[in-house]
């Protein structure tokens, strides 16, 4: 029987979360120790980075995925660890985990096999106790709004009109449409509400974009709760709401300090998922690790036309940061899956369904290289059913593609089996740069930005909108958030709305369903086709294997 991911993380020899930081010049006062393997790393130590050069920064990404997903953070971490293997001072960097997808689907996000951040158990759980504070800053805001209304509402909110809602950290679909206020005037006006999970909610977007404490406190103030019967937005500073929001947030905005099974340092800070919001682990642990490391590899969320796109057009356009190459994660399951394999039949060989598939990978490929300009590389994660042939194939079709392919067996062998990928990293960070290039210009409206993210990325022919929706995009565009990016909403599984229509569609249609400003995180959310900012839990969850034995060790996480 194979050792289980958990089994590996616990019997792994971790070191002293000092002694990490130590190698990276962190003085042991600048520590806030969780235990004895994970810490917060102070904003004030990391105000003193700021004059030091960035190193190189490495883009993870990947093809559209598998239900089951194609390995990308265990692919980070292998990076990290066959990085510092060759000799290089690499740290990564990932989104924490959120008890969605751990008690859902999916199961845990530490990494897998001997591919992991750890202590994973706690990294998957309640961690440093971030999503708690991004939980509870979002609600007190919805906590105050309806506070003010029962108080007078000298603000004039019109209760029809409040766009803010409440958070939770779990996938629970019967949350989506309540009715709240119900009881009596003691217990405020009655109105429609609803709940989003933390990691779609505009406080975490604001959290993962903020450059430092006076930067939260100032988006924070920035955001849109409700409007008045005339349409003027009302913000959580107009209630006050934002110093108090900051205070539950300062701690978390510290990011976390923990290590591989290889002692490779990582921050895992912030966790937006990139289906739902721009999803990318925050701005300042990424900022950070590049003042201290010369690679950083960092994830983002999904394939490429939804992380890679939104890390691109969303946080390099605002913050300045650029990748120096996208290593794009392949699995030969994945591309079996695009050419039409059924999720039951992926473990056979069928080298001729790859091949369909590969259509996917050369998609996101072209539009790494060509549309934005980056470098890439093709990391094959090996899985133990693939064949000769079929990795071939993979090969073959990423090279006509113009992209070399490494076969990386991290999962396996650890950083010793993603040797290869590192120094093909490493050679293409070498080379001379261009520029990155984005979709869409500053200057676009909101209607294009989004009709060039369709067409350009995703090869739709057009975008669509009900009459109601289109409006409020051109109520935005003239109250000037035409400006901001655009972070699209759709399924992960598809180039397309439609999750069922894989490998590489072009002439579709996207439909635009929603529109949420985001004046904090200054983007506009576009929800797009049948996506949830609450998702609902699996038939069978993966919360129902997760147990405790009676010496408190966690058994059955992933």
């Amino acid at each position: 029987m194979a050792t289980s991911n958990i089994d590996i993380a616990q019997q792994a020899e971790l070191w002293p979360i000092g002694r990490i930081a130590a190698g990276l010049g962190i003085p042991e006062e600048e520590l806030e120790p969780y235990g004895r393997h994970k810490a917060k790393v102070s904003l004030r130590h990391l105000r003193t980075l700021r004059d030091r050069p960035r190193g190189r920064l490495v883009l993870m990404t990947a093809v559209s995925p598998t239900p089951a997903g194609e390995g990308k953070t265990t692919t980070t971490v292998g990076l990290g660890d066959a990085l510092t293997r060759i000799g290089e001072r690499a740290m990564i960097c990932l989104r924490e985990p959120a008890l969605g997808p751990v008690f859902g689907m999916k199961g845990g996000a530490a990494g897998g096999g001997y591919a992991q951040v750890v202590p994973m158990e706690d990294i998957n759980l309640h961690f440093t106790g971030d999503f708690s504070a991004i939980g509870i800053a979002t609600n007190l805001l919805a906590a105050l709004l309806d506070n003010h209304v029962h108080h007078g509402n000298a603000l004039g909110i019109d209760v029809r009109r409040v766009t803010w809602r409440r958070v939770l950290d779990v996938n629970d679909r019967a949350l989506r449409d309540a009715v709240i206020g119900l009881g009596g005037p003691s217990n405020g006006y009655p109105r429609e509400d609803g709940f989003d999970i933390v990691v779609a909610s505009e406080v975490m977007a604001i959290f993962c974009l903020a450059t430092d404490l006076a930067d939260l406190k100032e988006r924070l103030g920035e955001i849109v709760v409700a409007y008045t019967r005339d349409r003027t937005p009302v913000r959580a500073r107009d209630l006050q709401a934002h110093g108090a929001m900051a205070a539950i947030l300062r701690d978390a905005l510290a990011p976390n300090l923990v290590q591989t099974l290889e002692h490779t340092p990582a921050f895992v800070h912030g966790g937006p998922f990139a289906n739902i919001a721009h999803g990318c682990n925050s701005y300042l642990a990424t900022d950070s690790a590049l003042r201290m490391a010369d690679y950083v590899v960092t994830e983002a969320g999904f394939g490429a036309d939804l992380g890679a796109e939104k890390f691109v057009d969303i946080l390099c356009r605002t913050t300045g940061l650029r990748p120096d190459v996208a290593v794009v994660v392949a699995t030969v399951r994945a591309m079996k899956y695009h050419g039409g394999v059924e999720v039951a039949d992926l473990p056979h060989e069928n080298v001729a369904a790859l091949e369909r598939g590969t259509a996917n990978l050369v998609r996101h490929l072209t539009t790494i290289r060509e549309t934005w300009g980056i470098p890439a590389v093709v990391a094959i994660n090996h899985r133990a059913e693939d064949t000769d042939a079929e990795i071939a194939a993979l090969v073959a079709a990423s090279e006509a593609a113009g992209v070399t392919a490494v076969v990386a067996r991290h999962f396996a062998e650890g950083g010793a089996g993603a040797e290869d990928l590192a120094r093909e990293v490493v050679r293409l960070c070498a080379e001379p740069a261009g520029g990155l290039r984005f979709t869409y210009p500053d200057d676009a409206t909101l209607w294009h930005k989004m009709s060039a993210i369709a067409t350009r990325i995703y090869g739709a022919s057009e975008v669509t909108a009900s009459t109601a929706v289109r409006a409020q995009i051109k109520r935005l565009q003239d109250e000037g958030y035409g400006g901001y990016p655009v972070c699209v909403a759709k399924t992960q599984y598809s180039f397309s709305t439609d999750p069922k229509l894989r490998g590489a569609p072009t002439g579709h249609v996207v439909d635009i369903r929603e529109v949420r400003l985001a004046a904090g995180a200054r983007f506009v959310v576009m929800i797009c086709g049948d996506i949830m900012t609450m998702p609902g839990l699996p038939a069978v969850p993966a919360a129902n294997t997760i147990d405790v034995d009676e010496d408190g060790r966690i058994v059955g996480l992933f």
